[in-house]
């Protein structure tokens, strides 16, 4: 019983991390989506590097952005599937937890 209650914690655990992962990829697309809108309208393009910010071509910005938000895109699928696996072992460990407390209310 005790090593199953850990079991669902370590699963809590990993879920609210697989979640915080999921905010900040979700952060990353919707900052590189404005960019991107942002990059359409201006005529002047600009890059920071380190401490500079320089100027660059558009079109080198925008095939970066687009290789970023491809890449963010695709970590956020790999997120949702963990996600959607970690809360199916969580709620099966969970009506284990669950069965066991009460088989063990009932033999008392």
């Amino acid at each position: 019983m005790t090593t199953k209650i850990n079991h669902l914690q370590l699963l809590q655990q990993n879920l609210q991390n697989i979640l915080l992962q999921k905010q900040q990829i979700e952060t990353q697309l919707s900052e590189f989506s404005s960019a991107l809108q942002e990059l359409q309208t201006t005529p002047q393009a600009y890059k920071i590097v380190g401490k500079l910010m320089i100027s660059a071509s558009k079109e080198d910005l925008i095939r970066d952005l687009d290789d970023k938000k491809e890449i963010s895109e695709l970590r956020l699928k790999n997120i949702l599937k963990q996600e959607e696996q970690l809360k199916k072992n969580l709620a099966e460990v969970q009506k284990e937890v669950m069965e066991e407390m009460k088989d063990e209310k009932s033999a008392n």
